[in-house]
């Protein structure tokens, strides 16, 4: 009876330990998938900032020319 149960334990535990790596492989994969979000997204996010300021500097040069001649 003792070897039985220690037996099926070991077996238990090898397919823990399976399964941890199995779930740790997915969470690296789903960081690495949200990092590239994170990068994509301050991209978009500069280049939003760049074409505003170049717009509004467009707009306050021009303001500024038609004031002067």
């Amino acid at each position: 009876m003792k070897k039985e149960n220690k037996e099926t334990t070991l077996l238990n535990l090898k397919n823990i330990t399976n399964e941890k790596f199995e779930s740790e492989g997915i969470k690296t994969t789903n960081v690495n998938i949200l990092l590239n979000r994170v990068r994509l997204d301050k991209k978009r996010t500069l280049k939003k900032k760049i074409v505003f300021s170049l717009f509004y500097a467009a707009i306050i040069s021009s303001i500024i020319i038609y004031f002067i001649i």
